[in-house]
């Protein structure tokens, strides 16, 4: 049986200034946050470590782009706010 894959929307929180969010995708969540963590992305390599606050699991690639957009928005960062 094939195994299915999954898409995540996550997002990470700097350990060491929690008013620091990253908002990401992707389909291997570990690795993602390896990755931010060793300071090979960009936009958070400047507030290691990182933790996951919130995983969200797709079964389809597009929802999940879909709702990482919406989570980058400004309603959608208000929404994460109150909500996770």
């Amino acid at each position: 049986m094939p195994s299915k894959e999954y898409h995540y929307v996550y997002i990470l929180i700097s350990e060491i200034d929690n008013s620091r969010h990253y908002t990401g995708c992707t389909a291997d969540l570990q690795e993602r946050l390896h990755k931010h963590n060793k300071g090979d992305v960009t936009h958070t390599a400047k507030y290691l470590p990182w933790h996951i606050e919130t995983a969200i699991r797709f079964s389809s690639i597009e929802k999940a782009r879909e709702f990482e957009k919406y989570l980058k928005s400004g309603s959608g960062r208000e929404f994460a706010r109150k909500h996770f």
